[in-house]
Formats: structure tokens, C-alpha cells, sequence
């Protein structure tokens, strides 16, 4: 049996990085367990497939939620399996979110956790060439930036969200703007830049850390209330790796907070009912589950739309609908492609023609749980996320239409515009509204919050990202955000995961 001073839960986004940062001292033992395969699809690297060639794939879980109450169907959710995790499948775009996201977290007894204490390190992971080195990283492991060249469809979009009545942000990025830029990209000189890419390839030489792939947590082991280490499987063994210093869980929204489950960690009543010994009632764990619910508006086409060499979604605006909310509550996306939901196709051409604008709510209200379908590591777990569940939400995304439509409506588009297929002229009314809202509904793969920080009974972790009433035992992925960020939440989960480094660092050398 090995014995390691951390061992990391999942080789996704944040656990890319914690591997990484931690086997940096020579002197710690560091094990990295991943689910996943060693070695990435040849889809991975190429950016414009994202939303074809990698979904439903061995780099995905391939999970869909339960049937959901608002919309009555099952909606699939997509979240990667294997080295870089979902930084190996997402659509490769780099967004803070406004700050005013971040600040809402000490209120929910994340303290220490605001947007400027965060922002040393999102800093930390992140290299942006050409922007404010006060609130941008220059020398961190990620190379960011816009596209190297701009379709001519972007471009018109952009002219036409100022056309709409909208602000330019400058560096949208930033954390600091609302309005209409360029996104910074995960893609560095062509190819998809994942989490595994810049941060652990150039670590597994070292000889003081140990990855070890297809390899499946089955639960952490505690004692005497400190946990001790990890069992899990290769193939048919099982095996058990033990640790004097911290477990750190990284396996993401569904699977941190399922593997603490499986371990007897979680709400007492649900883990009698699915057959699981308690080790300790903690009833928020699976619990505060929140995505940012996402719809387009569909165009076919007056001329052809050349295709990109980037991710298909250059520009990016982060703004506050007509709802008078003191935040940014909608961000809004130009997608150079027919993007819908996979039970509505358009009707396009034969080409396949088109382009859209994606809306979503970034500060949604639903909330939703993870649950245990049983006791095995081998069975999914129930995923619900509860969309629409506030009926908020659907307001702030028919808002988030009439916005849509209305840049989509610009001079400046008119010249691409052929005709609206999604979702459809003559779709105008409130019901009519709310119907293609439910039916056009997907995830856009933010989830966030099953393991949430906090200090209340329903907190998982407290802020220094240890689970309340275990020793040795933290985690440290987008679970642990008590609200969603007005983002896509990558770049929050690697600075959160470099934040977390320095924490465990700093116990193992004080």
C-alpha cells in the first residue's frame, strides 16, 4: 500500500492544476486518480469540433438530467471524462464573469472569497498578452486571447449589438465591464489549450507524482473522523491508496459530491434509502445544484458563413436585461453555426447553413440536487437541476430573446440575414415565448454549487475548503461555489484550484 502526502480526486480542470502546482516541493507525494483514459481523442486538439466529434464520446460521461418538472424531457449534460476533464470537450472560451458575481459569496458565508481576493489568482493561471496587467495575469500557464483573425459575421455582430442600443466592453474578461467584446480563447496556435495541456503534461516527469488513469474512485475512507485515503478500481481490482495529508476531491459538480455520498458523507435520510451506511449527516452535499439555462435564436443564411478556425463563438457580451436587476443577468453569444437543441432542427438548407445568437441567465434562481440512483460508483447518479423550477428565470430568458432578436434584427446582420428559423416569426406571445424557452432549453455546462463553501448547516466546505466534520478531507472544483459566477465558469474553477494549492501547500510546509 502507498502512502502519499495528497492525493487528487479527478484529473479534471482543477485537479490539472492541483497536481501540477502541489508536486512543484519535491518533497510531497502526490497521487492523481482520473476515471478517464491517458490518452485524448485526436478530436480533442481541434477547436472547431467541440459540438460535434466530442460529446457522446469516451471523453464524456454522457450523462443526461432526470426528466425535468418545467420542460418534460431529459436534457442532455455533457461533462468530460479523461486528462483535463471538461476543459478537454467545452467550447475553449475564457470568461471571468463580472465581479458583482464574486461578491455576492462572502454574503453566503464564503468569506475571504470576494472578487479581489480571488483575483490574485485567477491572475495566477492565466497569460494575457495585450491587457491590463492589473487585473490581468502576464505569465501564468494559460496563453488567452481573442482570435488571431475575425470572421466577417463576428464582426457584423459586434456592429450590431451597438445598433441594439448595447455597450463595447473593451476586455469583457476582465471582471470589470458589461457589454459587447471579443472572448478570449483557449486556443493557442490552433489548437485547443486544455488544463492537462498547460498544466500537467509539463509535470509528469516528476518523479514525486503518480497518475494513475482508468482508474475509478470508489469512496474516501475516514477514521476516528479524519479520512485516510482512497479505494478505488482498476479493471476488476480494487485497491487503496492511503494518505497522511489531504484528499482533495475534484471531480466536479456531479461527481465531488457523489463520491462523498458514496462514502457515507451526505444527507442521512437519502443515504438510508439507497442503501449506504451514514458516516456523517451532512444534508447540504448534492443539494444548491445551479446551471445557466441556455436557448438561441436560429438564422438561415443570405450567403454562405465562411467557417472559422477558432470555436465558433468569437464574441461575447455580458450585459443586464430589461428587468432592472443591479447586475448583469444575461449574456448573450454569437454562435457562427445552427446551434439549437438537439430536438428542434431548423429548418436550413441542405447545407447545413446558418448562424445564431445564444442567450442565457447567468445569475438563475432554480436550484437543483445530485442524488444517488444506488450504492455503487458504477451507476450514474441523478442529476436535476431544476430548470426553470423559479419562474424567474423564465422571464429573464424572454427577455434574453427580445434581446436576441432585436441585434439579430440590426442593419448591420441584414446582410447575412436570410430569415428567422428558431424560433420562428410567428412565435411572439408570452405562451408561445415560454413554450420554445422550455423546449428549446440546454445546458451550457456550467454547473456549480453541490459542495458549496459557507459556514451554516447546509455549507459542505467551509472556507478553506475542508469538508465540516472530517479532517484531511477538502474539495476544490466548481462545487464548492456557493452561486454561479455571470460566466462561463472555467477560468473561476482554475483560479479557485490555484487558490486551493497554496492552501494545501501552506499546511504541508507550516
Amino acid at each position: 500500500m502507498d502512502t502519499y502526502d495528497v492525493i487528487v480526486v479527478g484529473a479534471g480542470t482543477a485537479g490539472c492544476v492541483l497536481a501540477a502546482r502541489l508536486s512543484e516541493a519535491r518533497d510531497t507525494r502526490v497521487l492523481l486518480l482520473e476515471a478517464g483514459g491517458r490518452e485524448p481523442l485526436e478530436a480533442v486538439g481541434v477547436p472547431a469540433v467541440w459540438t460535434t466529434d466530442l460529446q457522446g464520446t469516451s471523453a464524456d460521461w454522457a450523462n443526461t438530467t432526470v426528466v425535468q418538472a418545467a420542460t418534460g424531457n431529459r436534457i442532455p449534460w455533457p461533462r468530460g471524462r479523461g486528462l483535463g476533464g471538461s476543459s478537454s470537450i467545452n467550447g475553449m472560451c475564457f470568461i471571468r464573469g463580472h465581479r458583482s458575481g464574486y461578491d455576492r459569496w462572502p454574503a453566503a458565508g464564503a468569506t475571504g472569497w470576494g472578487f479581489d481576493d480571488l483575483l490574485p489568482y485567477l491572475r495566477r493561471s492565466e497569460r494575457a498578452p495585450g491587457r491590463d496587467p492589473s487585473v490581468r495575469g502576464v505569465d501564468g500557464p494559460l496563453t488567452v486571447a481573442p482570435a488571431a483573425s475575425h470572421l466577417a459575421v463576428a464582426e457584423a455582430f459586434l456592429t450590431a449589438t451597438a445598433e441594439a442600443g448595447q455597450p463595447a466592453a473593451a476586455d469583457i474578461n476582465s471582471g470589470l465591464e458589461v457589454g459587447f467584446g471579443w472572448s478570449d480563447l483557449n486556443i493557442v496556435d490552433g489548437r485547443r489549450q486544455s488544463a492537462a495541456d498547460a498544466y500537467l503534461t509539463p509535470a509528469l516527469d516528476r518523479p514525486n507524482l503518480t497518475v494513475v488513469t482508468d482508474a475509478l474512485a470508489h469512496r474516501v475512507r475516514v477514521r476516528n473522523g479524519r479520512c485516510t485515503g482512497v479505494e478505488y478500481g482498476v479493471g476488476r481490482g480494487t485497491f487503496f491508496a492511503a494518505c497522511h495529508g489531504d484528499v482533495v476531491l475534484s471531480a466536479g459538480t456531479a461527481g465531488s459530491p457523489q463520491l462523498l455520498m458514496l462514502s457515507g458523507i451526505g444527507p442521512a435520510g437519502h443515504l438510508r434509502r439507497v442503501g449506504i451506511e451514514v458516516l456523517l449527516d451532512l444534508p447540504g452535499v448534492g443539494g444548491n445544484l445551479q446551471d445557466h439555462p441556455r436557448s438561441t435564436v436560429v438564422y438561415s443564411p443570405a450567403r454562405p458563413v465562411p467557417a472559422g478556425d477558432g470555436n465558433h463563438a468569437e464574441v461575447i457580451g455580458l450585459v443586464r436585461g430589461d428587468l432592472a436587476m443591479d447586475a448583469p443577468d444575461l449574456q448573450l453569444q454569437l454562435v457562427e453555426i445552427p446551434y439549437h437543441a438537439p430536438a428542434l432542427p431548423p429548418e436550413l438548407p441542405v447545407s447545413g447553413q446558418g448562424y445564431s445568437i445564444a442567450f442565457c441567465a447567468v445569475a438563475p434562481r432554480s436550484r437543483g440536487t445530485v442524488r444517488l440512483a444506488g450504492p455503487s460508483p458504477r451507476t450514474p447518479p441523478l442529476l436535476d437541476p431544476d430548470y426553470y423550477g423559479d419562474p424567474r428565470d423564465l422571464d429573464v430568458m424572454a427577455a434574453g430573446l427580445r434581446l436576441a432578436r432585436r441585434i439579430g434584427e440590426a442593419p448591420a446582420l441584414a446582410p447575412w440575414r436570410a430569415a428567422e428559423v428558431l424560433p420562428g416569426p410567428g412565435v411572439r406571445d408570452a405562451a408561445d415565448v415560454r413554450d420554445y424557452l422550455r423546449a428549446s432549453l440546454r445546458t451550457y455546462s456550467h454547473q456549480v454549487g453541490t459542495c458549496r463553501m459557507g459556514t451554516d448547516r447546509l455549507a459542505v466546505v467551509d472556507p478553506t475548503l475542508r469538508v465540516r466534520g472530517v479532517t484531511g478531507l477538502r474539495v476544490a472544483d466548481a462545487s464548492v461555489m456557493p452561486t454561479i459566477v455571470s460566466a462561463n465558469t472555467i477560468a473561476t474553477v482554475y483560479g479557485i484550484a490555484e487558490r486551493a494549492a497554496e492552501m494545501i501547500r501552506d499546511d504541508l510546509t507550516g
